[in-house]
């Protein structure tokens, strides 16, 4: 068999659609857009959503809640079973964990967890520790110094009344 005797079979391609390419082309003249009107234009198209100047579907429709998503704090979570590691007195604080290969350096808050026991007097300094943690610590004579600082909103000034 000869390459040149090769033919594609029946229904496999589509003709393209060559619009406004004169009347023998079928789609010429008015190219498949009928006459006149706002269509019929260049650039004569709606943007999306558009329904003629009646109120759109996505305004009709009620938003309702809000999100503060936005302002979430996100903490990487370590537990009390996670200190054994740490010797009798040691210092457990962010540069710690990372010598310790329990946290990596990009993790910006860590939040320290009650599961687990501790036997060890530790010093413990990070962002977060949860009540049942901190209980734990103080119990085997360890110490907890929360580095986390709450924001204080500002009241704003009241406007002067003439």
């Amino acid at each position: 068999m000869n390459d040149f005797k090769l033919k594609v079979p029946r229904g496999a391609t589509k003709k393209i659609k060559r619009i406004g390419r004169g009347p023998g082309s079928g789609h010429g003249k008015t190219a498949c857009k009928g006459n006149k009107g706002q269509n019929a234009r260049s650039g004569g198209s709606v943007r999306p959503g558009f329904e003629g100047g009646q109120m759109p579907l996505y305004r009709r429709i009620a938003h309702r809640g809000f999100s503060n998503a936005i302002f979430k704090r996100t903490y990487s979570v370590l537990n009390i079973d996670d200190l054994e590691v740490f010797g009798i007195g040691e210092t457990v604080n962010a540069a710690t964990l990372v010598e310790k290969n329990l946290m990596k350096a990009s993790e910006k808050k860590i939040k320290l967890l009650g599961r687990g026991e501790l036997a060890k007097k530790l010093t413990v300094e990070l962002d977060k520790v949860s009540g049942k943690a901190k209980e734990k610590i103080e119990k085997a004579g360890g110490t907890v110094k929360e580095l986390y600082i709450p924001v204080v909103k500002v009241k704003k000034k009241a406007k002067k009344v003439r």
